[in-house]
């Protein structure tokens, strides 16, 4: 079969995207004229931010001309030309004869909070090329995604990449591969993708060692929904892997795990706009538009299906299906006699945080905008939440603090939504001693998950909390190992291991609490380090730990959506820098307002606002003394009045400082 799926694995910034660009140029699929840099990166914020934030999958025909022997026929398919009304690229399946063969190439992210995305390329392809930066050499997302490449039995074809920068260390990173892949070093490809440096080659490799996907048109249609978006017009568009059967417009379809049916209103390839072509055929690559109005209705993940015709009433959607797994790893739907695609693993949120809409009136566009980038994001997770400060919003769970960051700006920019966000958490779990009054849906001896201090039951109610932990991988220069060595002394953590990488590499193995790397720790290490560490860390489990619950109150009132839950060792610190910066944002009342910090019934810090003056004298124009002594003693008896009973009404704009990073 002429067809070869594969993706590009790598860290960030090692060039996946160039080089994507170099195999669009090379393979005639985007006209010269047409061409930008980082093509296949279709969002503006890719662009700016040099990163590929999204997997985009595109057809290449590829006609390699050192291949002498003639490959297997694809199947003898009679493929129709196609065009869209404004576009000049010609059907790239027009005709392919036994020398052409279709390319399939899924560009992946490289930033570890993106794994998720590189995971689901990684599901629907059969090879993967490793690149490898010549000045930086292997880093923590290099072997990550390696690792994930291999679990899934992929061809893995390394390369070294930007071999035409003056500080390339082409001998030394080839030693490194060599010894971590067990090859030699002579069969590691040396290309640039900003010059073209020996990609045809690259490509000649693709072609000669990638096997082509073991799929048949026979049988029973089945495929794998590895992403999705969403179109005004067409609804929800699925994008498919092909295992086995074929797909033809207007065929009745069923999403597996769902139960949703339809028809294939329209069905194409990627190239890498969406080309309408009238079937998708096993092994093949593509999308279908579905129409669903409703983004909950396609998963990704899930297996797509012709539908079921059955002379039972009761409905597919009724049906409840189990997601175990039988001894041979096939999950089963005994009632449907249809074994659906193995999926991926689910991704598990690492980090929480609070978006709540500056504008009230805003809350059902935000929820309708959350559904939506649902579609692109099948990493994303939110659940209402409200806030006596804030009103409604929505908690949603990241796989680290970029995904944060990246989410916050496609609901500014795609939607025209301004949000307030709150400091980024992880989620506990909190045990509740036995004999105390049930909390929320647990009981007591129970284990609760909380994800926001504001949950937190009163701590005479709690046994201990747990937090989750992780594996870290640091690696660096080894000239750096000092540097990086003290920086993680301040944080919580056990040292594990400390291993080498060739000469002059070392990687760094802790084990540390999450809480401790999600805001800042990145940032610290690469300045510790010149910019040349990097970072990976997998999900170890929970551990009991020594937390508490820090609460901030404002005049006697405790304010929920400022609480948080620190290491007892760095209550007092936090305590004191949050006391400090509210004196500083919290607007002056008529009378004095205490600022406290306290654990339970403790309080650590404290600072005080002085209230306002109001010149009560000032109209006086002479008379004894006496007289503006009795207006200030009144003034101030009004105060201390006022002092006990009085209510501080935060603006908004105080919860805007606080909570936005």
């Amino acid at each position: 079969m002429n067809i070869r799926n594969f993706c590009i694995i790598a860290h960030i910034d090692h060039g996946k995207s160039t080089l994507a660009d170099r195999f669009l140029e090379l393979t005639g699929t985007i006209e010269k004229r047409k061409m930008q840099e980082q093509f296949l990166d279709q969002m503006d914020l890719e662009r700016e931010r040099g990163i590929t934030i999204k997997l985009q999958p595109v057809r290449m025909i590829y006609r390699p001309k050192s291949l002498n022997s003639k490959p297997e026929s694809l199947n003898n398919l009679k493929y129709q030309n196609s065009k869209s009304e404004n576009s000049e690229i010609r059907d790239s399946r027009l005709e392919i004869s036994d020398s052409e063969y279709i390319l399939n190439l899924i560009d992946t992210p490289g930033h570890v909070d993106f794994s998720y995305e590189v995971s689901r390329s990684l599901a629907a392809v059969e090879g993967a090329i490793l690149l490898v930066d010549a000045s930086k050499g292997i880093q923590a997302q290099t072997l990550a995604n390696l690792y994930l490449a291999e679990k899934q039995g992929l061809k893995i074809i390394p390369a070294i990449n930007k071999i035409d920068l003056p500080n390339a260390r082409i001998k030394e990173i080839k030693e490194e591969l060599s010894s971590l892949l067990a090859i030699e070093s002579e069969s590691i490809l040396e290309i640039s993708g900003k010059n073209g440096t020996n990609v045809d080659k690259l490509l000649e490799r693709v072609v000669l060692e990638i096997p082509p996907p073991a799929s048949s048109n026979e049988g029973e249609l089945k495929g794998l929904i590895f992403d999705s978006t969403f179109d005004t017009y067409k609804g929800v568009i699925a994008f498919v892997r092909i295992f086995s059967g074929n797909l033809k417009k207007f065929q009745k379809i069923m999403a597996y795990a769902t139960g949703a049916k339809t028809e294939a209103l329209e069905i194409g390839y990627f190239n890498p706009r969406l080309i309408e072509s009238k079937s998708l055929e096993a092994g093949e690559i593509g999308y279908i538009a579905t129409g669903f109005k409703d983004a909950s209705l396609i998963r990704v993940g899930d297996t797509i299906m012709n539908q079921i015709r059955s002379s039972k009433p009761e409905s597919l959607n009724n049906l409840k299906y189990q997601n175990s797994k039988s001894e041979n790893s096939e999950i089963r739907d005994s009632r449907l006699g249809f074994t659906p695609l193995e999926g991926y693993k689910e991704p598990k949120p690492m980090v929480f945080a609070s978006f709540f809409p500056e504008n009230a009136d805003d809350y059902d566009l935000f929820k309708d905008a959350l559904s939506k980038l649902k579609l692109t994001d099948a990493s994303l997770i939110y659940e209402p939440e409200s806030s006596a400060g804030l009103g409604r919003g929505f908690r949603l769970g990241f796989l680290g603090m970029l995904h944060v960051e990246i989410i916050s700006e496609r609901l500014k920019r795609e939607f025209g939504l301004n949000l307030i966000v709150s400091t980024p958490s992880v989620e506990y779990i909190v045990k509740l001693k036995n004999g105390e009054p049930s909390f929320a849906e647990a009981s007591a001896g129970k284990e609760v998950k909380i994800r926001s201090a504001a949950f937190l039951p009163d701590p005479s109610r709690i046994e201990n909390i747990a937090e989750p932990i992780v594996n870290i991988e640091i690696i660096s220069p080894a000239g750096f190992l000092g540097n990086i060595m003290d920086l993680v002394s301040h944080s919580r953590n056990t040292y594990l291991a400390t291993d080498y990488l060739g000469k002059d590499t070392v990687i760094l193995k802790y084990r540390m609490p999450l809480a401790e790397i999600i805001t800042d720790f990145y940032d610290k290490l690469k300045s510790v380090s010149s910019g040349y560490a990097s970072m990976s860390y997998d999900l170890a489990g929970v551990e009991i730990s020594d937390l508490v619950k820090l609460d901030i109150f404002l005049a006697g009132d405790m304010v929920e959506p400022f609480s948080r839950i620190v290491p007892v060792g760095a209550a007092y610190h936090v305590g004191r820098e949050m006391v400090e910066k509210l004196k500083e944002i919290v607007p002056p009342q008529w009378f004095q307002v205490a600022i406290q910090a306290a654990i339970g019934g403790k309080i650590i810090a404290r600072e005080s606002i002085k209230a306002r003056r109001k010149d009560v004298t000032g109209y006086l124009y002479g008379g004894d003394v006496t007289r503006k002594k009795k207006l200030l003693e009144k003034q101030k008896r009004g105060k201390k009045k006022m002092e006990e009973s009085g209510k501080v009404n935060l603006p908004q704009e105080v919860f805007l400082k606080m909570l936005k990073r």
